[in-house]
């Protein structure tokens, strides 16, 4: 990864943050909350992949529609997190293959 695609990285995150304080103060709060879990969670492709951007487009539509957030996810935000990825590796499942593959392999 050179410089450039680094400040190319920064260009985006900031102009993602931006689309997301430009959403009304609920949705910000529930984005908030649904980052801070993936970041948690970690699935694999969550940094490179459309999973965060996704989810603003979602609530902008939402926004768009007059619904409130809460209308969109419901009142769990980690079961409708756990629904978005439920198809993606995590870290942990990676690392818990990791130590099966130990322990299968006598290592």
């Amino acid at each position: 990864m050179g410089i450039q695609d680094i400040i190319e990285g920064k260009k985006q995150w900031r102009a993602h943050l931006a689309r997301v304080k430009a959403l009304p103060r609920d949705y910000q709060i529930v984005y908030k909350e649904m980052q801070r879990y993936l970041f948690k969670v970690g699935p694999v492709d969550l940094v490179g992949g459309t999973l965060l951007s996704g989810i603003v487009d979602f609530f902008e539509e939402g926004v768009a529609a007059g619904k409130g957030v809460l209308e969109l996810i419901g009142n769990d935000v980690a079961a409708f997190c756990d629904d978005l990825i439920k198809d993606s590796p995590t870290y942990a499942d990676i690392f818990q293959e990791s130590i099966s593959q130990r322990r299968t392999s006598g290592a």
